[in-house]
Formats: C-alpha cells, sequence, structure tokens
C-alpha cells in the first residue's frame, strides 16, 4: 500500500541544522542580521530535505501574508484578451513581479479593477479583504487616482505607483517617459528630420503629458516648427489610423511620426501604406512599448523598449524592503527606457 509522504515542516529543517525555529524562519524570510554561515547552513539543510515554504504557515507565524497584489486596469486588459491583441505590459509585470517575489518567499497576484468604474473603493476593498497582501502595485492610471490611493493609506498597506511621480502615499516609479520620448526625437532629428509628427495617449495617462513633453522640449531645441504635427489617440489602433490620416493629410505632411504605443504605430503603418507612402524611405516610424509585433512589421520597428519587468521587480523589492523594516528610499525611482534602432527609420528622402 502507497504510503503519502511525511510532509517536510521547518521543524525538520530546524533540527537537521541544529538551530532554532526563528533562526530558519528568519532565514526563509531573508531578514536582516543574519550570519552568511547561518544562513549557508541553513540553506544546505532546506536543499537536502527538499523543504518548500507554505504561505500558510508564514501567515499563522506572523502579521504578513507573502502576498502582493499588482493591480491593472480591468476594462482594457480583458478587452486585449479577448481581441487576441496580446498584452505584453502584464505579461512583462508578472514575469519581473513573480521572479522577484519567489526571490524572498512571496507570491505575486494580479486583480483587475476598472478605470472609471463608480465602485473602485468596493471592489478593491474586496480584494484587500479577501487577500490581506503585504503591498499593492499600482500600474496607471490607477497609480494616480487618489481615492484607491487613500484606500490603501488607511489600510497602512504598502505601495508601488508605477507611471506617477505625483507627491503621495507609497513609492513612484518610472520610466522616464520624458527623456524617452525626448531621445526618439533626438534620433529622428539626428537622421535629418525636421517634420516630426507625434501621436499622444490619452490624458487619462500622466505620463501621456510626460512623452508630449519630451518631443515638444527636442524640437523647440532644434528650433523646429509644431504645428499641425500633434495628434492624439487613447492607445486603441482605431484612434491611431484616425490620428494617423489627420498627420499625414495635412499640407505639409511629417516626415517622421512618433505613436505612443505599438498598437497605434501599427495603425500608422496602415494609414501609410494606403497612402502609398513608402516607410522608411518617405516617412520614418518610431513606436513605444517594444512588444514581440515590433520586430515582425515589415519594416521591423525602431522602438522605445520599456523596461517593465525590470521596473515591477523594483517595486516588488521596494514593499518588501518596507515590510522587513530596512527603511527604503523614498525619493522617485527611475528605470529608464532605452532606444531599439530597426528598419522604420532613415534620413528623410532615403538619403
Amino acid at each position: 500500500m502507497n504510503r503519502r509522504r511525511q510532509a517536510i515542516t521547518i521543524k525538520h529543517v530546524a533540527a537537521d541544522a541544529g538551530v532554532s525555529l526563528q533562526t530558519v524562519s528568519r532565514v526563509i524570510n531573508k531578514e536582516p542580521n543574519v550570519r552568511p554561515e547561518m544562513i549557508k547552513r541553513v540553506q544546505a539543510s532546506i536543499d537536502k530535505l527538499g523543504y518548500v515554504p507554505s504561505i500558510a504557515a508564514q501567515r499563522m507565524a506572523g502579521s504578513r501574508s507573502y502576498l502582493i497584489l499588482a493591480i491593472n486596469d480591468r476594462e482594457r486588459t480583458i478587452a486585449d484578451w479577448r481581441d487576441r491583441q496580446g498584452t505584453d505590459w502584464v505579461d512583462q509585470m508578472m514575469l519581473g513581479g513573480m521572479i522577484k517575489c519567489a526571490e524572498h518567499g512571496y507570491r505575486l497576484l494580479v486583480e483587475l479593477v476598472d478605470t472609471h468604474s463608480d465602485h473602485i473603493e468596493r471592489e478593491l476593498a474586496a480584494a484587500l479583504g479577501a487577500l490581506r497582501p503585504d503591498g499593492v502595485i499600482l500600474t496607471p492610471p490607477h497609480s494616480e487616482n487618489a481615492e484607491i490611493l487613500e484606500l490603501l493609506q488607511t489600510r497602512q498597506i504598502s505601495v508601488a505607483r508605477i507611471g506617477s511621480l505625483r507627491e503621495g502615499y507609497g513609492f513612484a516609479l518610472t520610466m522616464d517617459d520624458e527623456r524617452a520620448a525626448r531621445m526618439a526625437t533626438e534620433h529622428l532629428i539626428e537622421l535629418g528630420h525636421e517634420r516630426i509628427g507625434f501621436i499622444a495617449g490619452p490624458s487619462a495617462y500622466e505620463l501621456s503629458g510626460w512623452r508630449v513633453a519630451g518631443w515638444r522640449t527636442a524640437m523647440a531645441a532644434a528650433g523646429f516648427d509644431m504645428t499641425d504635427l500633434l495628434a492624439t489617440g487613447d492607445f486603441s489602433y482605431e484612434s491611431g489610423l484616425i490620428a494617423a490620416e489627420a498627420l499625414l493629410a495635412g499640407d505639409v505632411p511629417p516626415t517622421a511620426i512618433i505613436a505612443s504605443n505599438d498598437r497605434m504605430t501599427l495603425a500608422v503603418l496602415e494609414a501609410a501604406r494606403g497612402r502609398n507612402v513608402e516607410v522608411p524611405s518617405d516617412l520614418s516610424v518610431i513606436s513605444f512599448d517594444d512588444t514581440p509585433i515590433t520586430r515582425f512589421t515589415h519594416p521591423p520597428l525602431t522602438a522605445v523598449v520599456q523596461p517593465i519587468a525590470e521596473v515591477t521587480a523594483q517595486a516588488v523589492s521596494l514593499i518588501i524592503d518596507e515590510q522587513a523594516q530596512r527603511d527604503p528610499p523614498r525619493n522617485a525611482i527611475v528605470v529608464p527606457a532605452t532606444l531599439a534602432v530597426r528598419s522604420s527609420t532613415a534620413p528623410p528622402g532615403g538619403n
């Protein structure tokens, strides 16, 4: 008859290592001021016995839940899933967050909350009550929502705000969108472009304004006219198509366009194709996000690479450090974006 293998517990690890339960707990939870030789000794017993920490047991041992909750926009995320248009932001967020959580014995959960719902407080309160997370990661536009921040502050839950630099509760993290847009614009200027169009994202996202500011700064520094070169979309393909058509229909159309996300950039390619405008010989194009699709378009897209996984990992670290009372930095954390130059940008006129 098969017998169920006895579960290995923290008591077995302590006995094998010849240390106290408290010492094993401190090593598992990566608490400070544990001697390196003690960490090595306990870890050897953990590896030998095949012990896997239980979140339930960790919860019983103290006030922490060892759960971090990442909150994303429900409406947009579900729409992307249903349309099978990809959710690389969510994928990268989970990649960075889950790996960093695993390093510290935490788990990352993702919750979707409507951006414009009248029931944000009720929805979020229900999730917090059910999960009791040690910390919450907010992504745009939730990271700028005063109602959400007030609720989390009242409950004294650690918060990391991605994409918001406003004064307020929690840790602020940014990928320096203003610099990224400036960098993209300067790349086009160096290629010889003067008429550089920009398709902004919706004003509900603070980062949309930062990107427009970066474009304006680079254009102004070069002394270039920006009249009729700014259009706005809502990050959807359809809005990008309308914005691109408006820019390309101008009396003096741009020789280059920067769009604020990959989906709107795909629309720029389609609008150009419909007008027999060749990319990049007639029109250079740059995108934001750098989701996988940018490598498979024709031509492959030059794109601002947003380090979503890295910034989420930083957010997790800040929350865990605060939980461990390690006094993490309170100044805004910047994880800068980079520019991947591909075949969609060239000197104007193909020169």
